[in-house]
């Protein structure tokens, strides 16, 4: 054995240990506290690289939805709206039917008349207010709902516009529509038949429209999931075993201490070879 008051190698040993060992109890400190056994680069460079790419997906996904949801609100708003005005042309074919009639009297007409032209403004008010957001699919404008399908945002969907204002197209019953006299009657009967006709090849445009935003919105939320439970597989902790380890390490750690404080003594040793 060879005795050194220059050099403890003892010691050094056992302060080399203790050092590693406080280092390995700071990293599953971190673990704990963070949930992840990879939180940075330095952890692990490709598969934290991986993670943050996922990241990346999981925040597009999240705006694809926002962008579905706006656009499934859009299109509910114009569905009601269409189904309300296919209500009131029903009301308005039973007027106009009524009116039509050779020997309905003069006063009943100008009733009839007078209802007729009261649904007919409705139809105006419904279209008007058929707003969400900013936009109305059923006015007299271009407004069309595009809604992104995929993170990257270079796929979309589209819901296109369906004017149904009154003589715009699909609703050929006039602002101006009136059943006042039997011709006028059988006119409008004729107009308001071809509108029905045209309103429910609408409302299975815009149903065909929702239904499919509904579909994406539902496939973005899954893949967000999916990709969520991914990028879990790939960076966090397992608590149990980082909880194991931490009190394995805690052990360790006194033991080490212990260890160097023994080593710090043997030096001592040396005095007993001068003492007579």
């Amino acid at each position: 054995m060879t005795f050194s008051i220059n050099v403890n190698a003892s010691a050094l040993d056992a302060l080399r240990n203790l050092n590693h060992t406080s280092k390995q109890l700071e990293t599953t400190q971190t673990k704990i506290n963070t949930g992840l056994k990879i939180s940075s680069a330095k952890d692990n460079a490709a598969v934290f690289s991986i993670a943050q790419k996922l990241r990346g997906d999981v925040k597009g996904l999240n705006a694809v939805k926002q962008s579905l949801d706006r656009g499934i609100s859009t299109v509910d708003v114009a569905l009601a709206a269409a189904g309300a005005i296919s209500d009131l042309l029903l009301e308005m074919k039973e007027k106009a039917v009524a009116a039509a009639d050779q020997g309905l009297d003069t006063t009943s007409r100008n009733a009839l008349s007078q209802d007729f032209a009261a649904l007919r403004d409705q139809v105006t008010t419904i279209v008007e207010n058929a707003e969400f957001n900013g936009t109305n699919l059923i006015d007299g404008g271009t407004d069309a709902i595009v809604a992104i399908t995929n993170a990257d945002a270079t796929q979309t969907l589209t819901v296109n516009h369906q004017a149904l204002t009154l003589g715009g197209g699909n609703i050929t019953v006039t602002s101006s529509q009136d059943i006042s006299t039997q011709t006028t009657a059988a006119l409008a009967v004729t107009n308001i038949g071809d509108s029905i006709d045209n309103l429910n090849s609408v409302l299975t445009q815009l149903g065909s429209g929702s239904t499919a935003l509904e579909q994406n919105r539902s496939f973005a939320g899954r893949l967000a999931d999916v990709i969520e439970v991914g990028i879990g597989n790939l960076v966090d902790a397992d608590m149990a075993k980082e909880s194991a380890n931490l009190q394995a390490l805690q052990v360790k750690q006194q033991l080490g201490i212990q260890a160097l404080s023994i080593a710090n003594q043997s030096p001592q040793s040396i005095l007993s070879l001068f003492q007579g």
